[in-house]
């Protein structure tokens, strides 16, 4: 039988006060990650603001901006002067991202420095590992991610994230970094919602793309084995990318392991509600912050946004 109209959820619902006194979800700036690109020039993105680029002398007025609106993480990613088919500028000891987190370091003690481990915007021809005979060379292109891990922390990153999908990479660089945390790109789908990053990055494929390493969309259950292998190879934190068409992955990645979850919440998700806005078609802010809850809801520990600036005045 019924419960009205003795029961009526209604009564919760009536004032702000009382749906905050009961919110099951909150928003808290210290689980966000905001992303900066870092390369030989700065370049403003009007349109995507954060998808622009800085060079290592401005990079830290903006992470002043940043942390003196109550960020606490960032994460970079390099685009280094030139390219090759190895990515050495990757793992160079004068490489951009290796420069930026010397001149950050010092001035922000701390703030987290996270770092994208990969080769993509190193290599000339776009791929995340190395190319021989027109495939990828997964076991080859071990060393050369571990080998930018430790390039990254001799220079003050605090964690590292592989991001690049070959197999066995989180053991490789865990051999390397004993004590360094790992935020591991575990579950990283070949999704369409990459668009305004590879842009902003330099870094889509010049011929193919990445669905023989990065993980088909229909699946699930493999997706908790890529999970499981970064764990037992000594990943700290497991990630799902995209986030907001993975919500579900992310929800199964939750239940099934007892460690931190990240979800990144890409560049497309983020240009949609941004492109929705200026035709004034809905409210950014709600949007945003709409979706952002639904990434915390589904089971995100920490989350990874280009509204991350934004979030810091919305809170």
């Amino acid at each position: 039988m019924s419960a009205f109209p003795t029961t009526r959820l209604r009564r919760l619902r009536r004032s702000g006060a009382l749906r905050s006194l009961v919110r099951e979800t909150r928003l808290d700036l210290e689980d966000f990650v905001h992303p900066l690109f870092v390369g030989p020039d700065t370049r403003a993105n009007p349109e995507l603001p954060p998808l622009g680029r800085f060079s290592v002398a401005d990079l830290p007025r903006e992470v002043e901006s940043l942390a003196s609106s109550g960020v606490t993480a960032v994460i970079l990613f390099g685009i280094p002067d030139e390219k090759d088919e190895e990515g050495s500028g990757a793992w160079d000891e004068d490489g951009v991202v290796q420069r930026a987190l010397r001149e950050l370091r010092p001035r922000f003690p701390e703030l987290l420095l996270l770092t994208d481990v990969c080769l993509c915007e190193y290599t000339s021809h776009g791929h995340c590992g190395v190319i021989r005979d027109g495939e990828i060379a997964n076991d080859e292109s071990l060393d050369l991610i571990a080998r930018t891990a430790v390039s990254h922390v001799e220079a003050g990153a605090d964690a590292v994230c592989p991001s690049d999908m070959m197999d066995g990479r989180v053991g490789a660089i865990r051999e390397q970094l004993p004590e360094t945390p790992i935020v591991a790109y575990s579950a990283k789908y070949a999704s369409a919602f990459y668009g305004p990053f590879r842009e902003a990055a330099e870094s889509t494929p010049s011929f193919g793309d990445r669905r023989s390493y990065q993980m088909d969309p229909p699946n699930v259950r493999e997706a908790l084995r890529e999970c499981e292998l970064d764990l037992a190879e000594g990943a700290d934190v497991i990630m799902v990318k995209p986030a907001l068409p993975y919500l579900d992955v992310l929800r199964a990645v939750h239940e099934r392991f007892d460690a931190p979850v990240a979800a990144y919440n890409v560049s497309g998700e983020y240009a949609m509600v941004k492109a929705a806005a200026r035709h004034g078609w809905l409210d950014e802010r709600t949007a945003a912050l709409e979706s952002l809850t639904a990434i915390k809801r589904a089971g995100a520990d920490l989350v990874v946004s280009y509204w991350t600036k934004e979030l810091a005045g919305w809170l």
